[in-house]
């Protein structure tokens, strides 16, 4: 019940005083976003006064923001690899920090080419762990009663490695379920899961799903809400489900755990929870054994309020696919965050995923936003945009996210596209845009994620008819033909095999895509012949689950996986043509006349 608090937010009613807390801290933090901005600049620069980074740029212990501003230079990771080399190799003098870098964080294997080594100090856990306890005091505004159940939630760590000079490097999601902050984490009845530590510890993704999932069904009764990471998480754990789920129900049927689970703290938990239940077995028995699937989840955990999963910038895609699975539960995106940085997060979490704005948090780093304008007519500006200070950006316009942070990163280029969408306080909002990178390149044309994302659902408007739907993309630019083109791999669900799309339907589905595209792309298609028409290879059902197999099998972290949008591997692109069941090419050009000058 909402507690009338003297800390009572402009948030709405707080659930509990605890919350009352949180919601208070809200907003006394972005209240006063340019006033904390300016603390967290003049902590970091105080402490770290005396590093090597900040001595070379002559700042001579300022810590004023015109100074700051003046001396040290904008950077990209490539800038700082020199220093990061050494730091892995061993050097444990104060190059970036003047605290120890206590570990590396891996940045996801499929963002922006090759894992990133992201330098962090022990006292970050202590701002993540701050950020998360912002999460649930949000969410209470907007869902009551999540106190009197329990979260399905797939979380997983990956092995880690260590560089050369001995620091760990894992992921971020790893190090932070390994710390005392989340094993030890004090109880929270808002945030109970049905899955215990030994499961989200185990480093066998096998046996931690395995058990993640049939401790889900033993408690499903309790469940509120089932969550992942990312969108293709929680998909995954369906797919894993669907193949799985005559052993779990045999499982709880006996009372006898699968012998493939051989981890002994997993088998010593399930000893004290798993008996014979053959009710429940026979009642998932039933739901699976069905061939239809719509609304899996809502029927298996009936009590299932809303799914926690990220589906903004490339997860969007999977909005369907979700909705197929689960009848329709509301979405919830609930924070904003990187290897490099936690930002910030959702206050309005139950809003459509389209409405998503993520409220920067002015304590987590100093944050910077470099104008992004993308350039008229390929002609060069007249002089590099102005960095702009959080509370100074302007709604509508977007930007190109700058940090600086405790553990040593200055005005370091994120690689963010952010589109302001308002302010909480003084604490802008923003609608995460796309990651700054170019998708595919024929000739001059240059497709980005965002563009090939709204190609893609365009163009499957046409499968509708057919009960069909592009589960999963990716895409390569093909230059071993004469003129090059675009290929577009589509994985599809279809509801009714007698009704599938025709080789006609997919053709119009090429052209739609092109339809979508710039108008560079077009003239290149349609006036200039330097590209040719744009080719969907249809690929079996599973195959984006072999290709996050492959990509886990070589390092990649199973909590920040994200399917690549452009492959150019040989070895994945041969997987993805080992797969296709049929090809097919735009029967047309794009419609396409010259720009007014």
């Amino acid at each position: 019940m909402a507690v009338d608090s003297p800390l009572s937010s402009q948030l709405g009613p707080p659930a509990c005083e605890r919350d009352a807390k949180a919601l208070h801290f809200i907003e006394e933090t972005t209240s006063h976003a340019d006033s904390v901005q300016d603390r967290v600049l003049t902590e970091i620069l105080t402490r770290n006064s005396q590093t090597e980074y900040l001595t070379r740029f002559k700042l001579n212990g300022a810590t004023d923001r015109e100074t700051f501003k003046s001396k040290l230079p904008i950077i990209t990771y490539e800038d700082l690899q020199p220093e990061i080399h050494r730091i892995a190799n061993g050097d444990r003098s104060a190059i970036l920090s003047a605290h120890p870098i206590s570990e590396f964080l891996t940045s996801s294997g499929t963002s922006a080419g090759e894992r990133k080594l992201m330098p962090t100090i022990k006292e970050e856990l202590d701002r993540r762990r701050l950020l998360y306890s912002l999460l649930m005091p949000v969410m209470n505004l907007y869902v009551p009663g999540l106190e009197r159940g329990k979260g399905l939630y797939f979380l997983f760590v990956k092995s880690e490695t260590r560089t050369p000079g001995g620091l760990l490097a894992r992921p971020v999601l790893t190090s932070y379920y390994k710390s005392d902050h989340f094993k030890t984490r004090p109880y929270d009845p808002y945030n109970v899961y049905t899955s215990p530590n030994e499961a989200i510890l185990c480093p066998d993704s096998f046996q931690s799903m395995y058990t993640q999932m049939l401790c889900g069904l033993l408690q499903r009764q309790q469940v509120l809400r089932v969550g992942a990471v990312f969108a293709s998480g929680l998909l995954r754990a369906i797919r894993f489900l669907q193949l799985n789920w005559p052993q779990l129900t045999q499982d709880i049927e006996t009372g006898a755990l699968n012998p493939k689970l051989t981890e002994p703290s997993l088998r010593e938990y399930m000893d004290k929870i798993l008996k014979p239940n053959p009710e429940l077995a026979e009642c998932v028995r039933h739901e699976c054994s069905k061939d239809n699937w719509e609304g899996i989840i809502a029927r298996i955990w009936q009590n299932t309020k809303y799914l926690d999963v990220i589906v903004t910038g490339a997860m969007a895609q999977y909005i369907p696919t979700l909705d197929y699975y689960s009848g329709g539960l509301p979405l919830a995106c609930t924070m904003y965050a990187s290897s490099e940085c936690y930002f910030g997060l959702n206050l309005n979490p139950m809003c459509k995923p389209s409405q998503v704005s993520y409220t920067i948090m002015p304590n987590m780093a100093y944050f910077e936003f470099l104008p992004h304008e993308p350039d008229s007519f390929g002609f060069p500006r007249a002089s590099p945009p102005k960095l702009v200070d959080l509370v100074d950006v302007e709604v509508g316009k977007e930007y190109e996210l700058v940090i600086t942070t405790y553990a040593g990163l200055y005005r370091y280029r994120v690689g963010d596209i952010l589109r302001v969408t308002g302010f909480h306080n003084s604490a802008p909002q923003f609608h995460f845009v796309r990651r700054k990178n170019v998708l595919l390149s024929i000739d001059s044309d240059k497709t980005d994620e965002a563009e090939l994302q709204k190609a893609v659902e365009n163009a499957s408007r046409l499968l509708r008819e057919f009960n069909t739907s592009v589960v999963e993309y990716t895409s390569y630019a093909d230059t071993r033909t004469i003129p090059g083109h675009y290929v577009i791999y589509w994985e599809l669900l279809g509801k009714d095999s007698a009704n599938s799309p025709t080789d006609e339907v997919l053709k119009q589905c090429c052209l739609a895509m092109e339809e979508s595209l710039n108008s560079v792309y077009r003239q290149g298609r349609a006036a200039d012949n330097s590209i040719g028409p744009l080719e969907i290879r249809v690929v079996k059902n599973g195959t984006f689950e072999e290709l996050m197999d492959y990509a886990i099998s070589r390092g990649a972290s199973i909590n920040q996986y994200k399917v690549p949008r452009c492959v150019n591997f040989t070895p994945i692109m041969e997987l993805l043509d080992s797969r296709v069941v049929s090809s097919h090419f735009s029967p047309a050009l794009p419609h396409w006349t010259p720009e007014r000058r």
